[in-house]
Parts: C-alpha cells; structure tokens; sequence
C-alpha cells in the first residue's frame, strides 16, 4: 500500500496525519468506516478522495498498530 499517501504537517490539523496534504485525517475515514460507511460511500461524501486513499488509511493504521505490538514485545 501506498502510504506516503499520508502526510503530516505541524500547522494542519494539530499535525495528526492527514491524506495528500488535504484537511481530512487518516483518523476520520477510520472513524467513517468503523460506524458503517463504505468506500463508495465515503468517496461520494469526499471527491476529492481516492479509493487507494481509504486503502493507504488502512495500511497507516495497520502498520502504527504493527509498530506498537512490536515496542510492547
């Protein structure tokens, strides 16, 4: 996955990570998807939103939490 996708930038959005430099969090599109919204959902909601952006979301998430275990082990 793509996730240089995700880019983090100290005057946006509290520097939490943002998609492409645009004012959307990976931690919305999580949010979106964990209350039920699918991609196509979302990406009609958000145009300016890619399908490989909702993925590169997933892959971030999946390799911070990969990063945790592997502090915590």
């Amino acid at each position: 996955m793509d996730i240089q996708r995700i880019t983090l930038e100290p005057g946006k959005r509290g520097g939490r990570p943002c998609i492409r430099g645009l004012r959307i969090t990976v931690y919305d599109v999580l949010e979106m998807l964990a209350e039920g919204m699918s991609e196509a959902e979302i990406l009609e909601d958000f145009p300016e939103l890619e399908a490989a952006d909702i993925r590169a979301c997933l892959a971030y998430a999946a390799n911070r939490e990969h990063n945790l275990y592997t502090l915590a082990v």
